[in-house]
């Protein structure tokens, strides 16, 4: 009889110390949070040594460095000396993202999200899942289902039944534009918390899943203090909170005018913020006010979002903070638009990201 056969997994010895492999994840970590300075983060990792005992005489923090650089991780710069990120490195800490904030995600079955679409798409996809009542004949995968029937009834009179069968969901062709804005204010590290941390994982993480599972999609990434601008994918383990105010307007004008120049028709902006808009550009000179909600500053703030609603592009605010008059103030802006709001803790921001571009790629807006 052919089957499988299991026995106790006895892990490889390591002297209960760290390899390569494990300081890497550490110091990926750290090159995050310490926005790309390699001699900060392999400080920080020093001292986590010293304190935790992650290395032991026959491999070292040295041993771990020339690791980095006979691997492709770090480079040293030929001006003055310095260790510098590799695009390899850049494309690892993009990769580690993804795998920290989607790769935990659990299928689920299907949620009760109305799309302005029906029917089945017309682009296979990947993902496997339960048969469920109205699936189509031509959806069943039949080698998974097969398997699944000979693992849960044995090998001997054949036998198949609804809790055998898995489908392959299909997925529509038409493509995404997406705008994410991130808030760089001061703000974002105020009050002991590091909020711009999980924005720049959230991040690297959509941008990595865009570009490896949905390459038709766009994807624009642009920060927004006293200014708006467009930074690159590869820029984002560096990216730092400035000592900005909130111009939610420029980034608002930005963002719209990157989908101006898309030709496809679904278009959306994603904006992750932990404040209200406190500064306008009015022409040279700055308005700002960071004391509650300035009148002015709103109303421009609103405008645009009436503008982006009758361009049909919905805007999708994720607010990681929990003061009463900000959920108000989203709640307003929310409404003109005629979009979503989220009212996310740090912890959640990657999974609310994920399943809101998800959701919102198959549907036409």
């Amino acid at each position: 009889m052919k089957g499988y056969r299991f026995r106790e997994y006895i892990a490889p010895p390591n002297n209960g110390r760290p390899g390569f492999e494990d300081l890497l994840k550490i110091f990926m970590q750290l090159m995050v949070v310490t926005s790309g300075d390699v001699a900060e983060s392999l400080g920080w990792l020093n001292e986590l040594d010293q304190q935790h005992n992650l290395t032991n005489d026959q491999y070292g923090i040295g041993d771990f460095i020339e690791d980095l650089k006979k691997k492709g991780y770090l480079q040293e710069n030929p001006k003055d000396g310095t260790l510098e990120l590799t695009a390899k490195s850049e494309q690892k800490i993009r990769k580690s993202a993804l795998e920290e904030i989607f790769g935990k995600l659990k299928k689920t079955s299907r949620g009760d999200h109305h799309t302005h679409l029906s029917g089945l798409g017309d682009e296979t996809g990947t993902d496997r899942r339960p048969f469920e009542f109205g699936d189509a004949p031509e959806q069943i995968a039949f080698t998974d289902s097969l398997r699944n029937a000979q693992v849960n009834h044995g090998f001997g009179e054949f036998m198949m039944t609804q809790d055998d069968l898995e489908v392959i969901d299909n997925e529509y062709k038409s493509q995404t534009s997406t705008v994410l804005m991130i808030d760089i204010s001061h703000s974002m590290i105020l009050y002991g918390e590091d909020r711009i941390t999980p924005a720049k994982k959230v991040a690297m993480a959509l941008s990595e899943l865009i570009t490896t599972k949905y390459p038709k999609d766009t994807l624009d990434i642009l920060v927004f203090g006293n200014d708006a601008w467009q930074i690159k994918i590869k820029d984002l383990p560096y990216l730092k909170v400035g000592p900005y105010h909130t111009n939610t307007v420029a980034g608002l004008e930005l963002a719209m005018d990157l989908l101006r120049r898309k030709k496809n028709k679904n278009k959306q902006i994603f904006m992750i913020t932990d404040g209200k808009p406190t500064c306008i550009k009015q022409g040279i000179k700055y308005y700002k006010n960071s004391f509650g909600l300035d009148r002015k500053i709103l109303r421009k703030t609103l405008n645009l979002a009436i503008q982006c609603r009758k361009l049909q592009i919905p805007i999708t605010t994720f607010m990681i903070a929990s003061d009463p008059y900000l959920q108000r103030f989203v709640k307003q802006f929310t409404q003109a638009n005629n979009g979503n709001a989220y009212y996310s803790s740090l912890k959640g921001l990657g999974h609310l990201v994920f399943e809101d571009y998800r959701r919102n790629r198959r549907k036409k807006f």
